[in-house]
């Protein structure tokens, strides 16, 4: 049972001090409530967008929406329902309402990037948003295909702009996830006695971290090259431009699987909880979603069987295409085990899972057809895709996200969703994707292509088909609508829910609905026999002591991760519609907001988190942040593994051939010799901290700060003596050589600031013997700089 204390007052906040709570906040849950919304909100944007679309295609011929207007709805419609509905919803949105919850903990490892992540992620959405009102949205496709891509207007660089924003709040979300699940667990819960949606969560925060350096180097490239002429995709100057692909489906392929592991942990709760039983094969479950993690990052080259790679290429991802579905099928396996002899209780959430399980199937089966090359030769780019990806997302994915929202609603909101208007939504929903998404199959075996605004009377079916599927699609609409009144009329005439009305076994069902800011008021026992405590618990007969609520600190808000978001969205503006080589209105905006987020950044790192020294707990010998930035590292290893196997290809094709004037390796080795010796000098300041020699730690800083310039001064010469000599808009190696160069010299911008930081801590008395502020974190970032330099040395100046 959980211990409720009174509340100090029952006045209700107004709507302002609810905005700087929201802006300010660290609380998990409230972080969490707001990545829901926001995906809410894409969902309704992308819906809206795409009943436009199935209304221009309901007749032959029609006018409602063509040409570059039709781009432009189909672009946003992709993009906004993938990365701001179906990939946050659950990672992010279920994720930091739940993980802390379900480890028995008070928050995440890292409260503070949790914000920040947040608030950049919103922005991203809301600098993708301004390209309606500003030159008009971009019409490359959610896909951003090369030379396509090169050729729009400014809503391509606001959308490119912010894919990357968005990719740097994924990646900081996903590192925090690790480091929560690994560092921050109640105390004698082990790995193999975390709930299975853990599972996904860590398993999907892995992918990310593994391989959204692909689509960010497929964004960053195609960005520089709108920008300032530097490409590797070019074949004017002897690119490749199926290298783009490469690059997007090495991420984007995976991102299925991250629009999908989450919900698969939601399934196996609900399965576990409305059948009354244990999940059936726990650990085969973790095993067949650590499986996918592997086997989803091998099977990329699928998307691209048409373009010519050759046989044995398509072979091997062939193979990978039908070993994926293995662990994926296990998983369905799971989930009728579990039910099977079950004592199934159908409510809202059951049936969802259930609808989930019949359509999925049908999705795995047609993505099996896809993996086989010749049939895959006859189907790229028709409907049968367009169906199939729809099948597995909102035929599938979505369903697990209905799941989830009936089963947690009542723990987030205290009230019940009505089970009449659930089944209502339940029932519009399936018979809404089968009457869309079934007659789009067809129309891809009859021939209609996919991304055609219209097409001639006559042709056989299409006719009916189309104006099926836009029938179906307006009764998905209906379905939607249902869903938000449902929702509307719970806060006002929804049963009050208890603190465990499905009788749930995790540890988010012992808390208050909803719960506390601190969590738990109660001391958890340290015995997790199995990932079901409270059933064990109660079987066993524990009982919980309280614990007083006055002894709980936690991290206080502040305003500054939210200023320093916001200043890289008026950066990102400024780079969106203008560049560092003019002086125009939105250039002014790239200085502001560097300014902005460089005092954010500073600001934030100088007020402390906690109002009072606590004792940090974590279940490793490494910090929270030392942690964080470990896993985070990770992605950057990915984004620039990408970039150089992508010029390794190049060079190794012959295509990338070095000019005469390369750059002169004497500079090269000192610099080398600079950042070799800047990361020792970090690295003894460091130590210096831990023995207690501040004087000796500030001076180790400023020196490293120092060669850190001399080293940026050197680079900033050499790139202007080699770009006068050699065009690198006209040169494939010169186009690689800056682009992985100047890539390096931003890190090393990011890795400076990341130093003065701790340096700033350091000179205004906020580092002592008991807090070492951000220095690991700063550290560790500088090495990884260091290390990226030397085979950055190899591959361009001895190679």
């Amino acid at each position: 049972m959980a211990f409720n204390v009174p509340s100090v007052s029952r006045e209700k906040p107004g709507i302002g001090a609810i905005l700087w709570d929201y802006m300010t906040t660290g609380d998990h849950k409230k972080i969490g409530i707001l990545y829901i919304i926001t995906s809410i909100l894409g969902f309704a944007l992308a819906g809206l967008l795409a009943l436009a679309i199935r209304i221009q295609l309901a007749v032959p011929n029609n006018t409602f929406l063509v040409g570059q207007q039709y781009n432009e709805v189909l672009t946003m419609h992709g993009a906004i329902m993938l990365f701001f509905f179906i990939i946050p919803f659950g990672l992010v949105g279920f994720g930091n309402y739940l993980l802390p919850l379900m480890l028995g903990e008070r928050d995440v490892a890292l409260p503070r990037v949790n914000t920040f992540a947040f608030w950049l992620f919103a922005f991203s959405l809301v600098l993708i948003a301004t390209s309606f009102a500003i030159g008009g949205p971009a019409a490359v496709g959610w896909t951003f295909y090369y030379p396509l891509s090169v050729q729009g207007g400014p809503g391509t660089d606001a959308f490119l702009v912010g894919l990357m924003l968005n990719g740097v709040a994924s990646l900081l979300g996903s590192a925090n996830f690790v480091a929560t699940v690994l560092n921050v667990r109640a105390r004698g819960m082990g790995v193999w006695k975390m709930p299975v949606f853990v599972w996904g969560i860590f398993s999907t925060s892995l992918l990310q971290l593994l391989t959204l350096g692909g689509l960010t180097a497929a964004a960053l490239v195609t960005f520089m090259e709108r920008k300032m002429g530097i490409s590797l995709f070019n074949p004017s100057m002897g690119g490749v431009p199926v290298l783009m692909q490469q690059f997007f489906w090495f991420y984007s392929h995976p991102a299925v699987y991250v629009m999908l592991l989450p919900y698969l942990g939601i399934a196996a709760e609900i399965a576990s909880v409305f059948s009354r039983r244990p999940l059936f094969g726990y650990r085969v479950m973790v095993y067949a979603l650590l499986g996918i993690v592997l086997l989803s990052m091998l099977v990329w080259v699928h998307h691209m069987f048409a373009v010519g790679l050759p046989d044995t290429w398509q072979l091997a991802f062939a193979i990978a295409t039908m070993l994926v579905a293995v662990p994926t099928g296990i998983k369905l396996f799971n989930y009728i085990g579990t039910m099977w002899h079950g004592r199934i209780v159908l409510k809202s959430p059951m049936y969802w899972l259930i609808g989930f399980i019949f359509n999925f199937i049908i999705g795995g089966i047609t993505g099996v057809t896809l993996g086989l090359i010749p049939f895959d030769y006859a189907v790229t780019d028709s409907y049968y895709v367009v169906a199939h990806f729809h099948n597995v997302l909102m035929f599938g994915t979505a369903f697990l996200v209905m799941a989830g929202v009936y089963y947690w609603w009542p723990k987030m909101t205290g009230r019940m969703l009505s089970e009449k208007l659930g089944l209502w939504h339940f029932w519009l929903f399936i018979i809404g994707s089968w009457v869309t998404f079934m007659p789009q199959y067809i129309l891809g075996l009859l021939g209609m292509p996919r991304r055609y605004y219209t097409y001639p009377d006559g042709n056989y079916l299409w006719n009916d088909l189309n104006l099926l599927s836009t029938i179906g699609a307006l009764i998905l609409g209906l379905g939607g609508l249902v869903w938000v009144i449902n929702m509307l009329r719970s806060f006002s005439a929804g049963e009050r829910a208890g603190d465990n009305p499905w009788g749930g076994y995790t540890l988010e069902w012992l808390t208050s609905s909803p719960p506390k800011d601190y969590n738990f008021d109660v001391e958890l026992p340290r015995v997790f026999p199995t990932e079901r405590p409270l059933y064990d618990w109660e079987k066993q007969g524990l009982k919980f002591k309280p614990i007083d609520p006055a002894t709980i600190h936690l991290p206080q808000p502040t305003i500054w991760p939210f200023i320093t978001a916001l200043g890289l969205l008026i950066m990102g503006m400024g780079l969106t519609y203008s560049w560092f080589d003019r002086l125009d209105f939105w250039a002014w905006w790239i200085w502001i907001g560097t300014a902005v987020t460089l005092v954010g950044l500073f600001k934030w790192a100088g007020t402390h988190e906690y109002a009072v020294p606590v004792h940090h707990h974590h279940l490793t010998r490494y910090s929270n942040g030392f942690l964080g930035m470990a896993w985070f590292i990770l992605s950057e290893v990915s984004l620039f593994g990408v970039l150089i196997v992508g010029y390794l290809y190049l060079r190794a094709r012959g295509l990338a051939v070095p000019p005469p004037e390369r750059p002169e390796i004497w500079l090269a080795a000192l610099n080398t010799l600079i950042l070799v010796t800047s990361s020792g000098v970090v690295h003894g300041a460091e130590q210096d901290l831990k023995r207690g020699r501040f004087s000796r730690f500030r001076l180790g800083l400023f020196i490293t700060l120092v060669l850190g310039g001399i080293f940026t001064l050197f680079q900033v010469y050499e790139f202007v003596k080699f770009g006068a000599e050699v065009d690198w808009t006209q040169n494939l190696w010169a186009s690689a050589f800056f682009t992985l160069v100047g890539l390096h010299g931003l890190h090393i911008l990011i890795g400076a600031t990341g130093i003065a930081l701790p340096y700033y801590q350091a000179m205004t008395g906020k580092m002592d013997k008991h807090n070492h502020g951000s220095i690991e974190a700063a550290a560790m970032y500088w090495h990884l700089v260091d290390i990226v330099w030397i085979l950055i040395l190899v591959i361009f100046y001895i190679w």
